[in-house]
């Protein structure tokens, strides 16, 4: 038996540990933050194609205002909607930035896009 052979450990230092948690910690904090609006984002892409079966803008508007009052919508409204037609069929887009601060004089700014299909 080799008894003289000195066997060095590895691992992770607990320094290296609290810099690891610490590190998950702030983007576990982001994530909660940036969660819920990706669910408004997903509730106005609902909110788009079901508008999409309106006739006229106002009506298209309407549906859009309805449906951003159930699903609790806040982020736009009817009034922000592009509509316009592409053959037979009624095609709503959005556009709009959601700001998240982070600490002291920084923000997240997240930019979502959607349109009806």
């Amino acid at each position: 038996m080799a008894v003289g052979l000195k066997t060095r450990q590895g691992g992770i230092s607990f320094i290296g540990l609290l810099f690891v948690v610490g590190v998950l910690a702030c983007l576990g904090i982001l994530a909660a933050q940036a969660f819920p609006t990706v669910v408004e984002y997903q509730a106005a892409l609902k909110a788009a194609k079901k508008a999409s079966a309106g006739n006229t803008v106002l009506e298209v508007r309407q549906i859009f205002d309805k449906a951003a009052e159930i699903d609790n919508i806040t982020s736009i409204a009817g009034r922000d909607l592009d509509i316009s037609k592409e053959g037979d069929r009624v095609l709503v887009k959005f556009a709009y930035n959601k700001e998240i601060h982070m600490f002291g004089p920084a923000y997240l700014l997240l930019k979502y896009v959607g349109q009806s299909s």
